[in-house]
């Protein structure tokens, strides 16, 4: 029998994204943590657990040598909504194999990976089960089959579910794995479970797969932030849960109360935390019972941190797709939900709740407490080429209303075994792809690009933006959070360090900036030139004629205090 404190394990992590989890960095899934915890608690010592990402794999080949020498691999992986990525890489299937083929003690993969394997991380695309090489596929929870397979001696598990003791239990003792993240302390966000599960049943979505809805206590999520919060966690998001407003309820119907000890608890147990975001919420558990769902809303935008977003599976606006794929709200229904979010949580901090949703000239210079992002989804069972004027129609039909999406992800389906798009596979979004992507061009120019306008404006104030790379002549970064803005600003800076951040302008899905404040003194011609209403000739008049005694003798046309202050005399050049 295998001693578990003699065994050395490894875990690898290959990134997930679910419909409701995500795990490329910055951000951390919750596997690896609750897989690390079910470990521990199977007798294997903490300093016996060596955790990497796929992408420190990448960059130093001598962590390798952990994958070979383990006694016990474990590989978490798995993409089942596929985006683009700016933080990581997911692992690609033939990185997975290399996995297993370089291990030489026992070797296991777990996670969504179980779903299924196409031949790369994107949509319009097939999968098929695949063990991909690894001695065991866990077909259930892989924290469960760690936790098993150590107490059988690396001789096997059967396939089962936690529950929430041992969810409670894992949670708290794997905490610590985070420490090994290449982006600790600085730039990591835990990724918390509140449920799993969920009571409707959409063609496509594997989320129905874990059941109907299994909600954690409040107090076994505060204890989980509690313990990161330990270990230099400072930026959470409640992103693994189909529905927010339906936490501890019966599953579809807002409990408020129960949400409000949630976000109290954490907000007590981590006084001084970063970010407190959270991804999805149903838009028709907003409609069946709107003061509940009022109440609930106005709660989380009292404990959250600025630029939430609470994402809206519409997933089509097209009355077809909707019956024939079992989707569970309607454009009318989905539109009213956005009303509501917009007037509960559109506000800025500053800004008056009572008239949200703010935007204009008189707004708050904050990015909105909580918005609305839109899921749509493409290749579903029934389109036709109406279903892409149905869903430009309705996004449309919002910005004209003078409401606010925080974003719109538009993605085309990939084909599950066990969901009910399996039999119709990806071939409608392969038929329509190149319809799609005129599509999707034309909702980028007309929707994204005039949406970002209004949710922030010039001079709208980002802090904390973590530099991340240089691409041409610029450097981008984004704040840690639920679907941050990329924002480009000019120059190449040093990375890894964080910045506050003016916006400037506005591509489709991103935004220019400045430093904020910048220094009018000390600024570059390219900072200069970035702000609105300054051109090349003025930013050289104002190089020249340093130091100057205020802003205002600038120019008395533009209003450049949104963006620049006054330093010292000697900073001037």
């Amino acid at each position: 029998m295998t001693d578990p404190a003699e065994i050395d394990v490894t875990i690898v992590d290959g990134y997930v994204d679910e419909p409701a989890h995500f795990g490329v960095p910055p951000y951390i899934s919750t596997y690896p943590r609750y897989t690390a915890g079910a470990l521990v608690d199977a007798g294997v010592p903490e300093e016996r657990i060596t955790y990497h990402t796929i992408d420190a794999l990448r960059d130093d080949s001598s962590r390798w040598r952990d994958v070979e020498d383990a006694d016990l691999l474990i590989y978490v992986g798995g993409m089942t909504v596929p985006g683009k990525y700016v933080g990581g890489t997911p692992a690609e299937p033939d990185e997975v194999r290399q996995i297993a083929w370089t291990a030489e003690g026992v070797s296991m993969i777990g996670g969504p990976v179980r779903f299924g394997v196409g031949e790369a991380n994107e949509g319009a695309s097939e999968t098929a089960r695949d063990d991909l090489d690894f001695d065991f596929l866990a077909m259930a929870d892989v924290e469960a089959a760690a936790y098993d397979l150590v107490h059988n001696g690396l001789e096997g598990f059967e396939d089962r579910y936690r529950g929430v003791p041992e969810e409670t239990r894992w949670a708290k003792r794997g905490a610590f794995v985070v420490e090994q993240h290449p982006n600790h302390p600085e730039y990591i966000l835990a990724e918390l479970e509140t449920s799993r599960g969920c009571p409707y049943r959409c063609s496509f979505c594997t989320e129905p797969m874990y059941g109907d809805p299994d909600f954690r206590p409040p107090e076994s999520v505060v204890d989980e932030v509690a313990a990161l919060s330990d270990h230099g966690v400072s930026d959470f998001r409640l992103g693994r849960q189909a529905d927010i407003l339906a936490y501890g309820g019966d599953g579809e119907k807002p409990n408020p109360d129960a949400l409000r000890d949630l976000y109290s608890g954490i907000r007590e147990v981590a006084p001084d935390l970063d970010t407190l975001h959270l991804d999805n919420m149903n838009p028709i558990t907003v409609v069946k019972w709107p003061e509940k769902a009022r109440e609930g809303i106005r709660i989380i935008a009292e404990h959250n941190t600025p630029g939430d977003t609470a994402a809206f599976g519409l997933e089509s606006a097209d009355p077809l797709v909707q019956e024939e794929n079992n989707l569970n709200v309607s454009a009318e229904e989905c539109f009213e939900a956005v009303k509501i979010v917009n007037e509960e949580a559109g506000f800025r901090p500053g800004g008056d709740p009572d008239s949200a949703p703010n935007f204009g000239d008189d707004a708050s210079p904050r990015l909105p407490k909580l918005l609305p992002g839109i899921n749509l989804v493409h290749g579903l069972k029934g389109e036709r080429t109406e279903t892409f004027e149905h869903n430009k129609a309705f996004l449309q039909r919002v910005y004209d209303e003078g409401l606010m999406l925080r974003r719109v992800n538009i993605r085309q389906v990939m084909a599950f075994e066990g969901t009910d798009m399996a039999d119709t596979g990806a071939e409608i979004a392969k038929d329509h792809k190149q319809q799609f992507k005129q599509y999707k061009s034309e909702v980028r120019e007309t929707i994204d690009n005039p949406m970002l306008q209004r949710v922030a404006p010039p001079g709208t104030v980002l802090p904390d933006v973590h530099l991340e790379y240089h691409e041409d002549g610029y450097t981008f970064g984004r704040q840690l959070g639920t679907y941050p803005l990329l924002v480009g600003i000019p120059g190449e800076r040093d990375l890894g360090r964080t910045v506050d951040v003016a916006v400037t302008g506005h591509g489709y899905r991103s935004v220019s900036g400045v430093p904020y404040p910048l220094d009018l003194n000390a600024a570059s011609m390219d900072e200069l030139t970035e702000i609105p209403g300054i051109g090349k000739r003025t930013a050289g008049d104002i190089v020249v004629d340093r130091p100057h005694e205020s802003v205002g003798e600038v120019s008395a046309e533009i209003d450049l205090d949104r963006f620049l202050t006054v330093g010292s005399r000697e900073s001037a050049d």
